[in-house]
């Protein structure tokens, strides 16, 4: 699998919405796409017109998978970057 950086600009309103979304892309990784997607992390920015997005890293067998999860979950994929390579200065705060 590569890995991939997934961008969701302004996708939900509320903290809910995006916990709805969440659930749902975790059952169609874990159930229904196992070998093909992996969630990784997601980091959730607030946008220039109040929404939420988010900043996903995800594992895949290559973008198609990623563009057919998305589908299955109702989200969006904006735009699908893979990644060259990783540095870790610090990990992620608890």
């Amino acid at each position: 699998m590569n890995t991939y950086m997934i961008r969701r600009r302004s996708a939900w309103k509320t903290p809910q919405e995006l916990e709805e979304a969440a659930s749902r892309s975790k059952q169609v990784g874990n159930e229904e796409m196992p070998d093909q997607v992996r969630w990784i992390r997601s980091y959730v920015v607030e946008e220039e017109d109040g929404q939420l997005g988010t900043v996903c890293i995800y594992q895949a067998t290559d973008p198609e998978a990623i563009r057919e999860h998305a589908k299955r979950a109702s989200l969006q994929a904006d735009e699908i970057t893979p990644i060259a390579e990783t540095v870790v200065v610090r990990e992620d705060p608890a």
